[in-house]
């Protein structure tokens, strides 16, 4: 990094004249986009610390609980059998270290309001009169002292112990199991060594990072690639103070140092908390607009080349709580974005227009006419042609979406393309991990670039917005209603080996909130908005799961990994569905070996491998509901209460169905659903009465209860938009009804839910939005 020269600094304060106790720094020598280079690197993927702060005790239950869910067997020899298979199956999950990971985690990472009973649990297993508590007759043997702790009881017997907690009458039992039998496996086929490697990827056929991405970027050598299209426009406030301010002179930011506490002070002309779809956009209309626009980013910034496609760094370092997030009762994993460009990075490419039942329903039911103006039908298509949306598919369809469309086509079930906003021959399992070649054009390579390109706009990566500004307006003839005058943001700083939280301060004429469903809500609240519609009525799509297992042929050749992620649904049950609900619709995921093996069905130790030494080969298709059921987001994002509704379990139940006769149809040889259970059948071999029985079955058994694991990556309308204050937390234009000049756009404000991936959506109703704030601006201009 360049030599830093220290700027001479003078008294004096900002635009308002007021200098007391603050310092104006002058121009250093210092180049912006050597800052924004530094904010592009990255550690690398193996390249952690993890010790854990858990006690003796509790690390000793865990080691026990992972050994158990994966422990290590031996095979019977036999010279068919690879050696690669034999050392994954030989493999514990403490050999490979998992446990001091988990430990680490659940010391610091996790942020689950019941994290202190799981702690709790641990110790207690390690003694026993708690695992005699916890696991009855099972901890007693015939020898003395005849009272086992956990760690003590054999692993046939602890196996058993799991899996009476799986479906034990006591809930926090159930809810146990279900935390364990998600983080355990997610981290042991996750995690990697200083060489970026696993010790299962070979016997379960993974490759890690896609190779082809690394082929392409290895011939790589354009500045944009390696440092970001975004790299002009970055600050790190971790840099020295000299070189931030001189970042942000250079940018035109008026900005200024508190002398007694050294933190900053920047005004702009708008302040947007969030970079995805709604932030992103926003920031790149008033930039372009000829406005001084900062935006605040609470994740990272990845340039291409430091994307390593890794699951597991690419969750810790990309998603919210490093992808480790669940409702209270752990009944639903959440997935949500947190990383510049937001969920736009981590989407999987789909670009669904908003349907035009629900424009109806907004407009009619709720009575927001924005939803069939011209001005929102403008807006779609102007989102739509900014990200490059295109429903062509060139490259071929990847193991999940070939099996949804043939068992689709097979059973004479609808089924159709899915627009993407990236290239015809995208062909790219890996782009829940970001986008390696730029192709995909999420936020982070359009409306940000826009941004940066006006000259007129700064991303502050690392950021966390911590309370929205706003005072009561002054005059005669003004109303109750206060108005927004910026937001209070912190950042780490690291030095002498330890963390702290430093605070500053942004002045704004106009703030737009949009960090996403989950954070906007305790935002708003912390900043003092009572309005009782803030982080309520939220709703998560609920999703279920089936697989199928398809041993090699030469039909389906692909991996499951590969190819585009989404690229074909199903409205086979929304098209059908008579009872006055929503519906839902089918789609295929993205499930890495991580994910993958926390999602799975788990009865014991060895299945468990069996079933991934199959991982490549078997396909996942799901249900989406587009739910009636809602929730609340509490005083955190972490804090996610939901209850899923009598119909949309139907509409699941019905999707569960409706996926099984679709893999059978396309030629799984097993089948099975995410039920505890974990039952399965093999479809070639069984009767019709013997599938029939299975399907019925399976499409039967509860989705409440921990019964079956659900899942979220789309969160919405917990600050919905409406006509009226009593109903919503907004305004049609995106303006909190309590704060003049404050505005929320992303997908908080959905009136209810949407039924399809939400990107398209918040992108349109951030630009209508951004027409609003435009307006407040140019009022303030001639005020």
């Amino acid at each position: 990094m360049a030599r830093v020269e220290e700027p001479r600094r003078r008294h004096g304060g900002g635009d308002d004249g007021d200098d007391k106790g603050t310092v104006v720094i002058e121009l250093g020598s210092f180049a912006l986009e050597t800052a924004a280079e530094y904010c592009g690197r990255q550690r690398p993927a193996g390249d952690d610390d993890h010790s854990s702060q858990l006690s003796a005790r509790e690390m000793e239950a865990l080691t026990a609980l992972c050994d158990t869910f994966l422990p290590s067997i031996t095979m019977t020899p036999a010279k068919t059998v690879d050696p690669s298979v034999a050392a994954f199956y030989q493999t514990s999950a403490s050999m490979a270290g998992t446990p001091q990971r988990i430990g680490r985690i659940i010391s610091e990472r996790l942020e689950h309001p019941k994290v202190w009973l799981i702690r709790l649990a641990f110790w207690l297993l390690s003694t026993w009169i708690g695992t005699f508590l916890f696991c009855g007759r099972k901890s007693i043997c015939g020898r003395f002292p005849f009272f086992l702790s956990f760690p003590q009881i054999p692993l046939q017997g602890r196996e058993q112990i799991l899996l009476n907690w799986s479906q034990s009458y006591f809930f926090l039992l159930r809810m146990l199991f279900k935390t364990l039998k998600l983080i355990i496996p997610l981290v042991f086929f996750s995690q990697v060594d200083e060489k970026n490697e696993n010790p299962a990827w070979k016997a379960i056929g993974y490759p890690g990072p896609d190779p082809a991405a690394a082929d392409d970027h290895h011939h790589s050598t354009t500045k944009e690639d390696i440092y970001g299209p975004l790299c002009k426009g970055l600050i790190h406030m971790n840099l020295p103070k000299s070189i931030v301010a001189d970042c942000l002179h250079r940018s035109r930011f008026p900005a200024t140092i508190c002398r007694a506490t050294g933190t900053f002070n920047i005004k702009c002309d708008a302040v947007v908390v969030g970079s995805g779809s709604g932030g992103g956009v926003i920031a790149g209309v008033l930039a372009k607009a000829g406005y001084k626009v900062l935006v605040l980013e609470k994740g990272s910034y990845l340039a291409r080349s430091n994307l390593s496609l890794l699951e597991g760094p690419s969750m810790d370092q990309m998603y919210l709580s490093g992808g480790l997030m669940a409702t209270d009762d752990m009944s639903f994993v959440v997935l949500a974005g947190s990383t510049v460009g937001g969920g736009s990075t981590i989407n999987w490419s789909a670009s669904l227009e908003t349907p035009q039942n629900v424009t109806k329903e907004w407009s009619d039911d709720h009575q927001l006419e924005l939803f069939e103006s011209k001005m929102y039908r403008e807006a779609i298509q102007v989102v739509c042609e900014r990200m490059g949306v295109q429903s062509q598919i060139h490259g071929g369809e990847g193991l999940n979406n070939a099996v949804l469309r043939k068992g689709c086509q097979k059973l004479g079930y609808p089924v159709h393309d899915i627009p993407r906003n990236s290239d015809p021959n995208h062909y790219c399992g890996w782009c829940n991990f970001g986008c390696k070649n730029g192709q995909k054009k999420g936020t982070s390579e359009t409306w940000l670039v826009d941004l940066v390109d006006s000259g007129n706009g700064v991303i502050l990566p690392g950021c966390n917005a911590v309370q929205v500004l706003h005072e009561r307006k002054k005059g005669k003839s003004s109303t109750n209603r206060e108005k927004a005058t910026g937001v209070v943001f912190e950042f780490e700083s690291y030095g002498g080996g330890s963390r702290t939280k430093i605070t500053c301060r942004v002045e704004s004429k106009v703030t737009i909130v949009a960090c996403g469903a989950l954070s906007t809500p305790p935002l708003l609240q912390r900043s003092g908005l009572k309005n009782p519609h803030i982080g309520k009525n939220l709703h998560l799509h609920p999703v279920t799961m089936a697989w199928g297992y398809f041993p090699e042929e030469e039909e389906l050749k692909q991996k499951s990994y590969e190819g585009g992620i989404i690229t074909a649904m199903s409205r086979v049950i929304a098209d059908e569905s008579t009872d006055g609900s929503y519906g839902a619709i089918i789609q295929t995921p993205s499930l890495h070996p991580g994910m993958f093996s926390g999602l799975m069905p788990w009865v014991s130790g060895s299945d468990m491998k069996r079933r991934m030494t199959r991982f490549s080969r078997t396909a996942h298709v799901f249900t989406l509901v587009r739910d009636k059921g809602s929730g609340t987001v509490g005083d955190s994002h972490s804090r996610i209460s939901y209850r899923v509704g009598d119909s949309d379990e139907r509409n699941l139940q019905k999707g569960v169905e409706k996926m099984l006769r679709i893999l059978a149809a396309a030629g799984a040889e097993e089948i099975g659903t995410h039920n505890l259970g974990g039952k399965s059948i093999n479809a070639k071999k069984a009767s019709r009465d013997e599938f029939e029985r299975f399907v019925k079955e399976e499409s039967r058994r509860p989705v409440r209860g921990l019964a079956t694991q659900l899942c979220s990556a789309h969160q919405m309308g917990s600050c919905r938009m409406g006509a009226d204050p009593a109903a919503s937390a907004v305004k049609e234009t995106g303006e909190t009804w309590e704060v003049e000049g404050l505005y929320v756009a992303d997908s908080s404000v959905f009136p209810t839910a949407l039924g399809v991936n939400p990107m398209v959506t918040v992108q349109a109703i951030a630009y209508c939005t951004a027409q609003s704030v435009l307006e407040h601006l140019k009022r303030k201009k001639f005020c």
